[in-house]
């Protein structure tokens, strides 16, 4: 369901920040010492997870200090909706898996069915491991059972925005972590 620039600046004044530009920026900086700690020595292949992923993974990057290489998937349950559907596979990877360290990038875990089939399928394409770092889980017990490898932030059980998540299309680019009024 689409909405106009006017509906979108609306929800965005309406909204509740949960996470400032400066949290989240903290955020991201303690998980890349996570993944770097854990990756360093591995040659990792990084999978961003269009579109929502673009902000926090290339935030994350700058943070990761050795060799990586970097491709992309596009696969969504959303589009520009509130709710999910079937899952739509946009964009394979154009990089190899096969025998790779896999990490997959992703904005937010809500409840992991498109996350797992992304790390299903890179383990189907020979990946030797496959892992999963989000900038934001939602806390709510609708989850499929999937943890993330790595995690900046956790929120309730909200509609969430900014940092590279959507508001039907919108609002990608807010400098921080908001909730929409009355979600």
């Amino acid at each position: 369901m689409a909405i106009t620039a006017d509906e979108a600046r609306r929800t965005y004044r309406e909204a509740e920040c949960l996470f400032t530009r400066e949290e989240v920026e903290t955020a991201v900086h303690s998980m890349a010492t996570a993944i770097e700690g854990r990756l360093c020595d591995s040659h990792p292949l990084v999978l961003c997870v269009m579109t929502g992923a673009l902000i926090p993974a290339g935030q994350l990057l700058t943070h990761l200090d050795f060799p990586l290489e970097l491709d992309y998937v596009h696969a969504t349950r959303y589009g520009s909706r509130t709710r999910g559907g079937e899952l739509e596979w946009i964009v394979h990877p154009s990089i190899a898996l096969e025998g790779r360290v896999v990490l997959v990038v992703d904005d937010i875990l809500d409840e992991g069915l498109t996350l797992a089939a992304i790390l299903e399928a890179c383990r189907r394409a020979g990946a030797r491991e496959a892992l999963s770092a989000v900038l934001v889980e939602k806390v709510h017990d609708r989850k499929n059972g999937l943890e993330a490898d790595f995690v900046g932030l956790r929120v309730p059980d909200r509609y969430v925005f900014g940092y590279g998540m959507d508001y039907k299309g919108y609002l990608r680019n807010a400098p921080g972590i908001y909730a929409v009024k009355g979600s």
